[in-house]
């Protein structure tokens, strides 16, 4: 038999509720003050509004003469201790509050604890050098002497010095003082000593130019004395041009004037007075806050919790990196989550966000956790001036060095293309190609002179690159003509096997060393720009394709370099070989995953916002690298072009003051035209080429007896019989027409009507008859 459990009797239970008596009592509750609880945020706000009124009201009191007994005690607590640095404490205290409040309410400014700390080794600097001065003027005073008055820097002060003469001497503490002085000084106002140097150096380059200047002075004197050849020129049937107005103002270039008209010494454009800075945005924290809770959220309501650890604001988007967690399986056992799970909630992300389009890069190299890449609401605009001031792009020693914009965490990335050693750039129409073009191009002419480097520019739809028509630094004018592009390359081809005959005879590596063995001059960087590949495969796509990939493989070590730039990025455009030469790509945003595998071999160019927002693959990188490109205004590059032109004048000027001179100075013998070489093509076989278009062509003959023995005619066909390239086949061809041997063009895929030989269409007459 089974026992029950005895429940307890109700006599038990009520037992504990009633006096000896059976009368039931009511304890009374204990009274309990309400207790405040306040949030840190809530208690900074009380601080702030706190510290501000007592900044307040001891600035007021000390611009009073009334005070009251607590102003008094603060006031005699501050002059004190602090001498006359203490003017300063109350300004600091309403600062200080101020942050305080706005941190409380989630719009705290960033702040730079660096330069906070160097503003406080300047402020004891400054008291140690006021107490030396006190004490230098009143021999013999203590330091309770002189906190008891309120003067030189009071008891911090004092004790400062006190401290410093015992370890150095009175000598030294001033040398100490100095010395944590300048370093406050450069810690608060960021400042490096690489730049400090160099505004030293060039304040001292200044100083002599300026020294210099005075025996420089009576020139424009001898200037003025052109009002008499009138006499001279009405003899003569030509005069010769003046100069612009722009051209002689000097807004840009100050002694280059005199430079360029005495010597033809070039100079490079000042970046500050050509480029603009850019403005920054920072999003705010409290929207941060919910975009790291939404983030998380997700990831946990989809079973592939994450933890966001680390956030970097970038110009256009926001890279949020999520370390994975723990999930624990049936078994008990916790297991992390994959990388591909949360590389495939992309979408439901984006849609949790709201974000127009989000990339997640999974992992980020180097890193260990998976980078979420949000939009900004608000976009910052990434100037080139910026970037050129950044460190890297100071710390790259190269006269082919280029800034390509910021990356997601801000930071300013710049490159070397004589490392890369060629760059494709390409993407849909209006995603920043033609902007990144310009500014490498700005990049190249604000560091190098025309004797440093030539450039030679394709620019088929005649309206991104023919603005910089009238440089110096241009080989030809802007190749607009399609049928001269092929040439062009071929030239740079020549050109390219010339320099290795040179660096063959003088036993150099390459253009570096035959740089460090003659001048820089004697042989300039070149740099081939092609605004638009796509048009030039399609007219010519195996000349174009051979030349660019021989360029690309071996003009690295003369100095030869290529940007090329499409808008189809097609298998037939950029082909297997062209992708294969060039290491550096750039990727604007495309329509689909499909160009961005064409153009990088990998996806995520899709996904880009556009305007400017890109991938950059570098030969040392694993993956591509997100940024936002430089964006340079018309403005700016107006200023640019315009500078080197007026050089391009003013030397031109001082070739024809230099010719009359020497006819003046030689008038029996005949007088040589002095040499300057601006913008002139220094490919003489090209314009050959081009007078012996309108000659008759030795493989004339070969090209009838093809042609009449097949019965059909074509470029092609005369390609690949006569071995030859698509300019000469083509000119072949119209001089068939001309001569009437084959006819017109019939249009679509048919070919050309080929004429018998007169004497066989004789031959066929008589037959007939």
């Amino acid at each position: 038999m089974t026992r029950r459990k005895s429940k307890p009797s109700t006599d038990s239970r009520r037992s504990t509720g009633k006096r000896s008596g059976g009368r039931r009592t009511r304890s009374r509750p204990a009274l309990r003050w309400p207790r405040i609880r306040l949030s840190v945020r809530q208690w900074s706000i009380i601080a702030g509004v706190v510290l501000i009124a007592v900044a307040g009201i001891t600035i007021l009191s000390g611009l009073s003469l009334s005070r009251g007994t607590l102003t008094e005690l603060v006031w005699d607590g501050i002059w004190g201790g602090f001498g006359y640095g203490g003017a300063i404490i109350p300004p600091v205290l309403g600062l200080l509050g101020l942050y305080l409040v706005l941190w409380g309410m989630e719009q705290s400014p960033s702040v730079r604890w660096g330069r906070v700390a160097g503003a406080g080794m300047l402020f004891l600097a400054v008291e140690g050098v006021l107490h030396l001065f006190y004490v230098a003027g009143h021999t013999g005073a203590t330091l309770e002497q002189v906190g008891g008055l309120g003067e030189g820097g009071g008891y911090l002060g004092g004790s400062l010095v006190t401290l410093l003469e015992r370890v150095a001497g009175r000598v030294g503490a001033w040398v100490l003082c100095l010395a944590l002085a300048g370093l406050g000084l450069m810690m608060a106002s960021g400042v490096t000593l690489a730049q400090l140097g160099h505004a030293i150096v060039k304040t001292g380059r200044s100083a002599l130019q300026r020294r210099e200047a005075p025996p420089e002075q009576p020139v424009p004197q001898e200037q003025e004395d052109p009002p008499a050849p009138p006499e001279q020129d009405e003899d003569e049937p030509t005069t010769p041009e003046p100069l612009p107005e722009a051209a002689t103002s000097g807004l840009f270039y100050g002694d280059a004037v005199r430079m360029a008209a005495s010597g033809h010494v070039w100079e490079c454009p000042s970046m500050e007075k050509v480029l603009e800075p850019g403005t920054e945005s920072s999003a705010a924290d409290a929207h941060i806050r919910e975009q790291v809770e939404i983030i998380e959220q997700t990831l946990a309501s989809f079973g592939a919790p994450g933890r966001v650890v680390e956030v970097n604001r970038g110009p256009v988007i926001t890279q949020y990196g999520v370390e994975p967690q723990y999930v624990e399986q049936r078994n008990g056992r916790r297991t992390k989550v994959k990388v591909g799970q949360i590389n495939s909630l992309g979408d439901d992300l984006a849609l949790a966000l709201a974000a127009q389009s989000i990339r997640i890069e999974a992992p980020v190299p180097g890193k260990s956790y998976v980078g979420i890449e949000v939009p900004n609401a608000k976009v910052s605009i990434v100037s080139l001036r910026d970037v050129m001031e950044g460190e890297q792009f100071a710390g790259l020693k190269s006269q082919l060095k280029i800034g390509l914009g910021q990356e997601v965490s801000g930071h300013a990335i710049a490159s070397d293309l004589a490392q890369m050693p060629h760059m494709l750039i390409a993407g849909a129409t209006g995603s920043g190609k033609s902007v990144c073009v310009n500014s490498i191009i700005a990049c190249l002419l604000l560091r190098n002179t025309p004797e440093q480097l030539r450039l030679l520019m394709v620019d088929p739809k005649r309206v991104e690159l023919t603005n910089y028509n009238g440089i110096p630094h241009l080989l030809m004018p802007v190749i607009m003509d399609l049928d001269k592009v092929v040439g062009a390359l071929q030239w740079v081809a020549r050109e390219m096997d010339n320099r290795y005959r040179k660096f063959a005879e003088v036993g150099a590596r390459n253009i570096a060393d035959y740089h460090s063995r003659f001048s820089e001059s004697s042989m300039p960087y070149i740099v081939v720009i092609i605004d638009e590949l796509a048009d030039l495969m399609m007219m010519a796509p195996d000349e174009t394709e051979r030349t660019v990939c021989r360029l690309a493989q071996m003009a690295r070590a003369t100095g030869i370099h290529l940007v090329i730039a499409t808008q189809r990025p097609s298998v037939d455009v950029v082909t297997g070989l062209i992708k294969a030469n060039f290491p550096a790509r750039i990727a604007f945003a495309v329509a689909s995953s499909t160009d961005s595998r064409v153009i990088l071999d990998t996806t995520g160019a899709e996904r880009l916002l556009g305007r400017g927002d890109l991938l950059l693959m570098t030969p040392d990188a694993a993956q591509p690298l997100r940024m936002q490109g430089c964006f340079v205004s018309d403005r700016e590059l107006r200023r640019l072009v315009d500078f080197w032109r007026r050089q391009r004048l003013m030397a031109v000027e001082a070739g024809k003051a230099a010719r009359a001179e020497t006819e003046e100075s030689e008038p029996p013998g005949p007088a040589e035209p002095a040499a300057v070489a601006l913008q002139q093509p220094l490919w003489e076989e090209v314009i050959q080429m081009e007078q012996q278009a309108s000659e008759q062509d030795d493989l004339l003959e070969d090209a009838i007896a093809i042609v009449r023995e097949l019965g059909k005619a074509s470029v092609s066909l005369l390609q690949r019989r006569l071995r030859i390239g698509y300019t000469r086949a083509a000119r072949l061809i119209d001089e068939l027409e001309a001569q009437g041997v084959v006819g017109p063009h019939p249009g679509g895929s048919r070919q050309r009507k080929v004429f018998p030989a007169p004497e066989e269409q004789a031959a066929s007459d008589e037959a007939a008859e």
